[in-house]
């Protein structure tokens, strides 16, 4: 159940909320999990606009975009790191209507120590999580 945390100057994506849907749904994709509510409901983006004097580099720009996203311990091997880095830049370039940005897109990739993911009130170690899925794949109606 990653976060996903977009950081960008005001008014760089028309539409915020269809970009969180598209980043959160490109994750699912990747990380190959299961379509069951507990990863449908709890893998999320969250745009936060900027004005320009929140944030530059050394030349005082600002027209660029961090993404850091949060996953549970050992979620992505190496093949899906590059993806995930990937699809999101090129969402994010999409969604701007603006192929250059591609180029200052920053996508970090960040994991929560073992037992650090918190989730319905508790500290989830990945085992707890595994544990947790295949209890409600074990619930779902057959199809």
């Amino acid at each position: 159940m990653p976060m996903i945390d977009v950081y960008a100057r005001t008014g760089t994506f028309a539409d915020r909320h269809r970009l969180a849907i598209d980043l959160a749904t490109a994750l699912m994709t990747i990380e190959g999990v299961p379509d069951i509510p507990m990863f449908r409901q709890n893998t999320a983006a969250f745009i936060h606009e900027l004005d320009a004097e929140g944030f530059g580099n050394v030349e005082g720009d600002s027209g660029y975009v961090r993404v850091q996203l949060l996953t549970n311990a050992g979620a992505l091997d190496r093949d899906k790191q590059l993806s995930v880095v990937q699809q999101f830049t090129d969402l994010i370039a999409k969604a701007a209507g603006n192929d250059e940005l591609a180029k200052r897109t920053w996508v970090l990739l960040t994991e929560a120590t073992e037992g650090g993911w918190g989730l319905w009130g508790h500290a989830h170690t990945n085992a707890e999580l595994v544990e947790a899925a295949r209890a409600q794949i074990a619930a779902s109606p057959a199809p």
